[in-house]
């Protein structure tokens, strides 16, 4: 999503704008992202007596068998994800924890990283935020990770490389303060998101805009990376040479450009970018003489 963000905030400068509001921080302060009412519905798991719980429930969906029945596969994962505490539930569908370290990586990188620090990291900001409300406890948490260490820097970077500046209204030390007096049931009221954003602006804003789905800022890379001739031979080009760096398997760049990609673009898209921008980061220092992070540089 930076290279659309940098493309609108390129077409702004152009017609002579140099300044842009971002409205980042709306879905952090008042329940705006669909993850929030997934989790509530996992936390009702946990109010399911424990003797049911070990005792039936999980005993029978975990059964042989049970993950090709369509209604009892849905059963089951949601046993399977309900089991696992947060925030370590909101890796499940991480796509390196689904593919698995040891298939990615070289096993000699493997031995030089502390693969649990992230997820200590994690649990500690997790348990360092004091809300009293599964809601807020999340929003809190995301506050570090999709604000400060995504968002922000994503927005601030895009901007700064178009020329212009950026401000953050809804991220206003009053609004923040604001926000959290709001009774966490306003902002994710049963499944409904940001119901106290929507019910305060109804009547100003067309219903329309109120209604309307959230969409992402995206692009399909993917699919692109598929199907131009360009910028396919760009992906090679860069997964080649992290071939040579010791830190990729390079069994794993030949199943990922071979197979995964073609019958997965718009899953494995997201890979085939990652190890792109990390290939031409480091060629980057390279060709400038800067030199590499001692926490990046694996090659001895």
């Amino acid at each position: 999503s930076a290279v659309p963000a940098w493309v609108c905030a390129s077409r702004a400068r152009a017609d002579g704008i140099d300044k842009l509001l971002a409205g980042d921080g709306g879905d952090e302060l008042f329940g705006g992202n669909s993850r929030y009412a997934k989790q509530r519905v996992f936390d009702f798991y946990g109010r399911v007596p424990g003797a049911l719980r070990k005792g039936v429930l999980e005993p029978a969906f975990g059964l042989p068998g049970m993950d090709r029945i369509p209604l009892l596969k849905k059963g089951a994962s949601y046993i399977e994800q309900a089991r696992v505490p947060l925030p370590e539930r909101f890796e499940m569908y991480n796509m390196l924890e689904r593919l698995g370290a040891d298939r990615v990586f070289s096993p000699d990188f493997l031995d030089t990283v502390d693969r649990d620090r992230i997820g200590r990291l994690q649990r500690e900001t997790w348990d360092a935020v004091h809300a009293d409300s599964l809601v807020n406890r999340m929003l809190g948490y995301e506050w570090k990770y999709t604000l400060a260490d995504n968002d922000l820097p994503k927005v601030l970077g895009t901007t700064e490389l178009a020329g212009l500046e950026v401000g953050f209204p809804l991220l206003s030390d009053e609004l923040l303060e604001f926000s959290v007096g709001i009774p966490p049931e306003w902002k994710v009221k049963g499944m409904t998101l940001r119901w106290f954003f929507k019910e305060a602006l109804r009547g100003f804003l067309p219903d329309e805009i109120i209604a309307k789905k959230k969409h992402g800022f995206g692009l399909p890379f993917g699919v692109w990376a598929c199907q131009h001739e360009g910028l396919k031979a760009l992906a090679h080009d860069a997964l080649d040479g992290m071939r040579g760096r010791g830190i990729v398997r390079p069994e794993f760049i030949e199943e990922l450009l071979g197979t995964l990609l073609p019958e997965h673009p718009g899953y494995y898209g997201e890979m085939v970018w990652i190890l792109m921008m990390m290939e031409f980061w480091m060629r980057g220092h390279e060709t400038t003489g800067q030199p590499i992070p001692k926490s990046i540089e694996l090659r001895g």
